[in-house]
């Protein structure tokens, strides 16, 4: 039984939070923090039961000392941070000074700087392993769930993988011209970027969203799919090293392209400060602040998403192609918990990841990703905890849409 802090309390965070307080055979206490008391206190009066005791808390994540403070006043087993991508090194160093468990969902970002790398955490594993303790990067879906479902074919099903395309589709409407599923500031950072894939043991770099390819996914038909770069495409490549080629793809409508790229025409994606009515300002946190807030999204969003890996390679010497992957519904999400599918898709598996830690299913000293794990555990506790995964081999469309 074990107590867990949770920093943040988003949509992501929201559903986290709801998964780990039913998971109460694991975690008996759960500590709630966020920079608004209001939004903890809110889950906390909502989840505090004779199974889980739910306390609510304030912290300013990007200041270490205030981090530390907090875990130092409830000496958690373990923290999990589902704040803004911002924050994770500040968390992290001080999870390493209190000799505290860390996981996170998504790659480290600097507010300053558009693009990530996991090689700006990566750096933290001596620390991490001579402090004891365990860091677990990117435990969402993708990353997380992604890396979990290739290191799962490559354990069952190939001798050697070639290739990995990661499929992110949305088929969900959500009835606004346009907004963005989770942190407006983060998902237009990440889509602006330079496209980026690995192949032949090199990074190929093209145009932001400048390929397309098309895929007919069940459950929510045909979809276009463009290139972008992701950071389970570093890691794959560095704990699959005989792959060959990497890709990820995701879905996007043209109503929302449309927008982005006026958005972006007339710099409103832009992450430099600008000077406006004598204060300083940067454009594209402004726009954070006029777009939907995704947290609102969940009783609007109707649909499903399918998020998941087509990897072709050889078993025994044969060719084999295998396609693993979930769909979601958004509806049934927010029913369970109050947030759409995009949340859901990647506060579950926070939990999951969380719980195997505590448990020592996953365990060691140092900075680590998923790919560095039995992936059965995780691929089990999907199932049970709302993200049931189907396989399917020799998939029709990777031959249909093949480069």
């Amino acid at each position: 039984m074990s107590k867990v802090l949770v920093i943040g309390c988003g949509a992501v965070a929201s559903v986290a939070i709801q998964k780990i307080a039913q998971n109460h055979e694991v975690f008996k206490e759960m500590v709630i923090a966020s920079r608004t008391k209001s939004k903890c206190e809110h889950f906390a009066s909502k989840l505090n039961s004779k199974n889980i005791k739910v306390i609510a808390e304030e912290v300013d994540a990007d200041n270490k000392d205030n981090v530390i403070s907090l875990i130092q006043k409830y000496h958690p087993d373990i923290v999990v941070n589902v704040a803004l991508p911002y924050q994770n090194i500040p968390i992290m160093e001080a999870c390493i000074e209190t000799k505290t468990h860390y996981l996170d969902t998504a790659c480290a970002e600097i507010r300053e700087q558009a693009g990530f790398e996991y090689g700006t955490q990566w750096v933290y594993h001596e620390k991490f392993k001579e402090a004891g303790v365990m860091a677990l990067l990117g435990s969402g879906f993708d990353p997380g769930v992604t890396s979990v479902f290739s290191m799962y074919a490559k354990k069952h099903y190939f001798d050697t993988i070639d290739t990995i395309d990661i499929l992110d589709a949305n088929g969900g409407d959500h009835g606004y011209p346009f907004a963005t599923n989770f942190n407006p500031e983060i998902n237009i950072r990440e889509v602006t970027l330079p496209g980026r894939y690995y192949e032949n043991g090199k990074w190929v770099t093209i145009p932001a969203l400048s390929r397309k390819h098309e895929y007919m996914l069940d459950g929510i038909g045909s979809k276009d799919m463009y290139l972008m770069y992701h950071e389970e495409i570093e890691s794959l490549a560095k704990f699959i090293p005989e792959a060959k080629r990497i890709r990820f793809f995701m879905s996007f409508g043209q109503s929302y392209l449309t927008h982005l790229r006026v958005l972006e025409n007339v710099g409103m994606t832009s992450v430099k400060p600008i000077i406006f009515q004598g204060q300083e300002i940067v454009p594209i946190q402004f726009l954070r602040a006029i777009l939907p807030d995704p947290a609102s999204l969940g009783p609007r969003t109707k649909g499903k998403t399918n998020i998941g890996c087509i990897i072709k390679g050889h078993k025994d010497s044969k060719p084999v192609s295998y396609y693993v992957y979930n769909m979601c519904d958004h509806e049934e999400a927010y029913k369970e918990t109050g947030s759409q599918a995009i949340a859901y898709t990647t506060g579950v598996p926070a939990m999951i990841g969380a719980a195997l830690m505590v448990q020592g299913i996953w365990s060691g000293a140092g900075v680590f990703n998923m790919e560095q794990f039995d992936p059965d555990p995780f691929m089990d506790m999907l199932n049970k905890w709302g993200l049931p995964w189907k396989e399917n081999f020799n998939p029709v469309f990777i031959e249909d849409y093949e480069d």
